[in-house]
């Protein structure tokens, strides 16, 4: 069905992994997947390609946009529009979207499925641009869950700097070891006593 999906989860919950199967899924019914990623996230490129790539070695082509993009001028470009019932759009790290290009994609689903993945906040937990417009006007929300090392659920991208947690700086870090997905009681402890991050949490905070 035509609708703007919205898939989110913290850092390590394996949403670009279910992008590509999701990817796989539909070009093996025969519908042709447009896979787009942010040209800020440098991390996977081969031979001057972009790539998307999962931790589990899952990767697929994808086209790069910038905040400049607009996504009806990339429809046409892409000959997207020509054909919009066989076709599919996919966002990786769609949090670094705008509020305009989740607005263009809101109209575009009009048409054809459009499935979007990312993080909902930031290392502060802040909503991103893109995930806070994505929540307001998505049809369907969908969280993907990964769980913190104490057993709990994940909730937070907390950024790490010399093993602490990072509570200043840029909201856009691109990078994996730099984050990890904790708790938010977790979170608050380690954050509250300026803990190693990598020390057990054996005490409680409530």
């Amino acid at each position: 069905m035509n609708k703007l999906y919205f898939y989110y989860g913290a850092m390590g919950s394996s949403k670009t992994a279910q992008a590509l199967m999701c990817r796989f899924n539909y070009m093996q019914k025969g519908f042709n997947v447009f896979l787009f990623k942010p040209v800020i996230d440098r991390r996977t490129v081969k031979d001057g390609k972009a790539i998307v790539g999962s931790r589990i070695g899952l990767s697929a082509k994808a086209i790069e946009f910038d905040a400049l993009d607009d996504f009806k001028t990339l429809a046409n470009l892409y000959k997207i529009d020509q054909n919009f019932e066989r076709n599919v759009i996919i966002i990786d790290e769609c949090q670094f979207l705008t509020r305009s290009q989740v607005e263009g994609l809101k109209l575009l689903s009009f048409h054809l499925p459009v499935l979007c993945y990312g993080l909902l906040t930031n290392y502060k937990t802040e909503l991103f641009e893109g995930s806070k417009r994505l929540v307001e006007i998505a049809d369907k929300i969908q969280e993907i869950k990964s769980v913190c090392d104490c057993g709990r659920k994940a909730t937070v991208n907390a950024r790490i700097v010399n093993g602490k947690i990072a509570q200043s700086g840029e909201e856009i870090l691109i990078g994996d070891s730099e984050y990890k997905s904790m708790c938010y009681k977790c979170y608050l402890k380690k954050l509250q006593t300026n803990e190693d991050i990598n020390k057990p949490n054996d005490v409680t905070i409530f």
